[in-house]
């Protein structure tokens, strides 16, 4: 017969849920105390997991990044993000400078897949694709470049063809 969730040691608990997916150390051991483990079990855990590689932060960080990046989510976002699990300074300056991408490039996607139109049809919509990206968590300077593209490519139903 099977035994209650409740009823594993943290060990047990920390491995069903970095099966799932990575875990910060701080995840983990947030979520061990909402189970009702003691701080005790839970540290004496969490040191066997990292020992064994189970539960590492940066791999954790790498995968985070790499997903918000994905998601067209900017740097200053990711890395803001990273912070709130507690993770060392360290893992997050080299999780941020081993993502491959070129932050202006993407940003100039999101505008082109998601204001194009609208900017080519009334520049003053290009305020709204800065906001955009700025929430989105580019930096200034990379969302004002990302708006001023020079040579938007032409939606064809935007082309007035009369003489």
């Amino acid at each position: 017969m099977r035994r209650k969730t409740s009823d594993l040691p943290a060990y047990q608990q920390a491995m069903g849920l970095l099966v799932r997916r990575e875990h910060s150390r701080r995840e983990l051991k947030q979520k061990l105390r909402q189970r009702g483990k003691e701080a005790d079990e839970i540290d004496t855990a969490l040191e066997s997991l990292s020992r064994q590689d189970f539960q590492n932060d940066g791999r954790f960080s790498m995968a985070l990044a790499r997903s918000r990046q994905a998601a067209g989510y900017g740097p200053v976002r990711i890395r803001a993000e990273l912070a709130q699990h507690n993770l060392d300074a360290e893992v997050i300056a080299e999780t941020m400078a081993s993502l491959p991408e070129d932050w202006l490039d993407t940003a100039q996607g999101l505008v082109a897949r998601r204001y194009l139109r609208k900017i080519q049809a009334d520049p003053a919509q290009s305020r709204k694709a800065v906001d955009f990206l700025l929430r989105r968590g580019f930096d200034q300077k990379t969302a004002f470049t990302a708006v001023k593209i020079r040579e938007w490519p032409v939606a064809p139903d935007l082309i007035d063809e009369s003489p």
